[in-house]
């Protein structure tokens, strides 16, 4: 396989500045405390431009949307299938959505961007407005009743202190005002008015959008170089084969057998291929559940998704030649 490839060339950049951030974290030309700014600087001005630009100029009104609700019925299948086969506990929870959990903003946006273009952010994009939403709100459900059954079983004469519904809600509000919907929200209503966006307005967003790539993927770098893997390497790579093998296969043959082709499903097949995302370790520290488990899976999924997501991607080209 040349380096000219489809796959290669999208790939390469991809691991050529997580790289280069994992150096410059190793050499502490970023340090620790930096890299909250530098988070700052990607989630709160650099995606919103490229998030918002990117819905405000697409035609959404020719997006099939039958692919990504066909994405979350395979990762609520894959959840709960798991929970059944770890046991029903809280741990289990926490585990079972490190394996569903993309991280399509940091790196499955570029990734997409250098792979198939603007019609592919689209359909990520669509993804992306609701995965937290859906995912933690469906994790944070199922996690209450488990928490409550298990406080219930050791102290049976007491009842349970916490509030399910006030929880679920406050889950569902933080889901929804939060830094990745609300742009997409915006663009795709500013886009129903049909006005486009003007050249003053249009360029700059564009400049501050085409630097989110470069950022956010030296940013996994440098945070990939400050995580201890130790003790929890063989669970994490369990967890990492789930998330970057048997995701992306199960979405790949439910697309299939429901008839979906082409781009659309590529570009979900793509996103289940991705490394754990790291809501799931805000999940876990406010569980206090599997933390340092958690952490190992987002860096070693991170590694292997580099390899693994390859390979989909170049047995994606072949199917849809």
């Amino acid at each position: 396989m040349s380096l000219d490839h489809p796959v290669l060339s999208s790939l390469l950049p991809v691991v050529l500045l997580i790289g280069i951030g994992f150096v410059a974290g190793r050499m502490k030309l970023i340090r620790g405390e930096a890299v909250r700014d530098l988070s700052n600087l990607v989630f709160l001005v650099l995606v919103q431009a490229l998030l918002f630009r990117t819905m405000a100029t697409s035609h959404l009104e020719r997006l099939d949307l039958k692919s990504v609700a066909l994405y979350y019925i395979v990762a609520g299948a894959m959840f709960f299938a798991l929970l059944l086969i770890q046991g029903l506990n809280s741990r289990s929870a926490v585990v079972a959505l490190a394996a569903i959990f993309s991280n399509t903003l940091m790196i499955g946006v570029p990734l997409v961007q250098l792979a198939y273009g603007q019609a592919g952010l689209v359909y990520l994009f669509t993804l992306i407005s609701m995965h937290a939403l859906v995912l933690l709100t469906l994790a944070t459900v199922v996690i209450e009743l488990l928490v409550a059954r298990e406080q219930s079983q050791q102290n049976p004469g007491q009842q349970p202190r916490r509030h399910i519904a006030a929880t679920v809600a406050r889950a569902v509000k933080n889901a929804i005002l939060h830094p990745v919907p609300l742009p997409i929200i915006a663009g795709f209503l500013y886009s129903l008015t049909g006005i486009g966006l003007h050249p003053v307005v249009e360029r700059p967003l564009k400049l501050l959008g085409d630097a989110f790539g470069p950022v956010a993927l030296v940013l996994v770098g440098v945070t990939l170089a400050q995580t201890a893997i130790g003790r929890h390497l063989k669970g994490a790579l369990g967890i990492s084969v789930l998330k970057t093998i048997v995701h992306p296969i199960l979405m790949a043959a439910a697309g299939w057998a429901l008839g979906l082709r082409g781009l659309p499903l590529t570009v979900m097949v793509v996103a289940a291929a991705l490394p754990v995302g790291a809501n799931v370790f805000l999940f876990s520290q406010r569980y206090h559940t599997a933390e340092d488990l958690v952490t190992a899976s987002v860096a070693v999924s991170t590694a292997m998704g580099l390899v693994t997501i390859s390979v989909v991607m170049a047995l994606l080209r072949h199917g849809s030649a």
